[in-house]
């Protein structure tokens, strides 16, 4: 009897713990999406990010930063963006996706311009970091690495 008793509480101990929600209070970043991990001059790099947020109150900050693995020390090559992520209502756990986008070697598309190396092909990364309005932040989300054909 006690043995059977324990299996159906380590079960119910099992099942709660597989059903904790993917929601916390601390947002939580994935990707969906990444269009291209190599870029011709001109091109559009999207990311698309899922994001998940138990309060639904993540209309504040997200950093964005590009780090080359080449050329660490060219100008330019390496930066970081604040992004203000826009006000909306805020809803009990909230799920979506961001779709952030920016031009390489160029600025015509009206998206944040990226550069590499210039002279050679550039291997680079981008880290993405999210805060909501109680400043709880999400763990830092990296990119595969991303080849910028001179």
């Amino acid at each position: 009897m006690k043995t059977k008793l324990l299996i159906v509480t380590l079960i119910a101990f099992a099942i709660i713990a597989c059903n904790k929600g993917q929601f916390t209070s601390k947002p939580q970043l994935s990707f969906k999406s990444i269009n291209s991990l190599t870029l011709l001059q001109g091109q559009t790099l999207n990311f698309q990010i899922n994001f998940t947020d138990a309060e639904g109150d993540i209309q504040d900050t997200m950093w964005i930063q590009k780090i080359s693995k080449t050329c660490p020390s060219s100008p330019g090559t390496n930066f970081t963006v604040k992004y203000k992520v826009p006000d909306f209502p805020a809803t009990k756990d909230l799920k979506g996706y961001f779709d952030i986008n920016f031009s390489y070697n160029t600025t015509s598309s009206g998206y944040v311009p990226i550069t590499g190396c210039g002279t050679i092909n550039d291997s680079s990364y981008f880290r993405f970091v999210l805060k909501d309005k109680a400043n709880n932040v999400s763990d830092t989300l990296v990119s595969p690495i991303i080849t910028l054909l001179k």
